[in-house]
């Protein structure tokens, strides 16, 4: 099985930039998206992405052209979770599930704190609170996948200038300290556990043409749960799509 996650920073704009093209070539099983910044009734294209053998599922924001998530999926779910049960949360569309036969697969949108501290004290909250939800549904769902914008780095090999960054949203001790408290409550970051080499990363500001420096963040990740780490078969970043300021991160399964 095929897993990508893929925070679009709105689905229109990247459908724009040939996102359809690649979606097709890509030819995942599992697509997770964020950021979707539309309602399914705005997007035109949908035949297209049926045609491409894809059913699909829509968790937008309340608030129009915001936040949002979305998963396509070429294996039928058994059933389909929207939202976490915590309204704050849910009504950001932040958090879709997909349950399958052998594994469920979550595509969840952390809240950024780079806004200011009202927003950063939202996403502490938030953490503690997913850190509780992971906590039940793993209980409930050994073989799972939270793919998605966790915007947090964990690690210095994970920022391009961790130095400088130190006192950044997203970089922050409490975060990175999240981070690790959650991978220890029994998840296996895909990509670093199969990739240790810095310089790797899923996300550039548009200013200072930090894309084309590779000065990134690594913020997007595919973290299973450890009852599926002997199943992990191949993980890549991919950054050669660009039809957002995130890249694809993808995920092989063997399922």
């Amino acid at each position: 099985m095929r897993i990508i996650t893929y925070n679009v920073n709105g689905i229109r704009a990247a459908i724009k930039k040939d996102w359809l093209k690649w979606l097709k070539e890509t030819n995942a099983d599992v697509v997770c998206l964020q950021e979707i910044k539309a309602t399914p009734d705005q997007l035109l294209e949908l035949l297209l992405i049926e045609e491409m053998g894809y059913e699909h599922y829509w968790y937008p924001a309340e608030k129009k052209g915001y936040s949002g998530t979305a998963i396509l999926t070429k294996i039928s779910p058994k059933h389909v979770e929207y939202g976490c049960g915590i309204p704050a949360y849910d009504s950001e569309g932040r958090v879709l599930r997909v349950d399958f036969e052998a594994l469920s697969v979550i595509s969840a949108y952390f809240p950024s704190g780079s806004s200011g501290d009202i927003r950063q004290e939202f996403k502490y909250q938030f953490l503690d609170d997913f850190q509780r939800y992971s906590d039940t549904l793993l209980g409930e769902l050994p073989n799972l996948v939270i793919s998605g914008d966790y915007n947090i780095c964990h690690r210095p090999i994970d920022i391009h200038n961790p130095k400088s960054n130190a006192n950044s949203s997203g970089f922050l001790p409490e975060e990175r300290a999240w981070m690790e408290s959650f991978i220890n409550s029994g998840y296996i970051d895909t990509f670093r556990h199969l990739h240790p080499d810095p310089h790797q990363y899923t996300w550039w500001s548009y200013r200072a043409n930090a894309r084309a420096k590779n000065l990134g963040w690594r913020i997007d990740y595919n973290m299973a749960s450890k009852a599926l780490e002997n199943r992990i078969a191949h993980a890549a970043i991919l950054p050669e799509a660009r039809h957002s300021d995130h890249c694809p991160v993808l995920l092989d399964l063997n399922i």
